[in-house]
């Protein structure tokens, strides 16, 4: 059992889920922070919210919380638009990939919410519906997260009830 969840087994109180957000385009990137946060408190689940300069910078923040033990699951929230050159494709996958080895490495589960829409302009129409999209978004990871730490701990449990099974 990695020393994550015998923290988290061991705890009265749950550890917090880490947000790691970037600052760029806070207003939409906001909505989804606001709206994860909402939804775990809505479920007794505590959070705490760390913010970065931009998404280039969430894998490690997110490397450091998970390896910290002191939180449950880590979600990054961002948003990399399409500036009309291909760098955004290579940063997505960048931070995409980062979050993943994250996870692979802590044993500490990582969620994204780091979208990464084919078309995005500083129009008030677009504005407006990636504002709005990232609140659902905001629910969804919330849910993931949620429903993925249940199904670990059913997993732990079970492989700790085969372990007194075969001893």
């Amino acid at each position: 059992m990695p020393p994550f969840w015998r923290n988290l087994m061991n705890q009265s109180l749950p550890l917090p889920i880490a947000i790691v957000s970037a600052t760029w385009h806070r207003d939409i990137v906001g909505q989804a922070v606001d709206a994860a946060a909402a939804e775990l408190h809505r479920h007794e689940l505590p959070t705490q919210r760390f913010e970065v300069p931009g998404v280039f910078e969430i894998p490690l923040h997110a490397q450091r919380l998970a390896q910290s033990g002191r939180y449950a699951a880590v979600i990054a929230c961002g948003l990399v638009v399409n500036g009309g050159i291909y760098r955004h494709e290579f940063v997505s996958s960048a931070v995409i990939d980062g979050l993943m080895r994250v996870q692979l490495d802590t044993g500490v589960p990582v969620f994204s919410a780091v979208l990464t829409p084919r078309d995005f302009h500083e129009h008030e129409e677009h504005h407006a519906f990636f504002h709005a999209h990232f609140v659902k978004k905001g629910v969804e990871v919330a849910n993931a997260c949620r429903a993925t730490l249940a199904s670990l701990r059913a997993l732990d449990a079970h492989g700790s009830a085969d372990r007194a099974t075969i001893a």
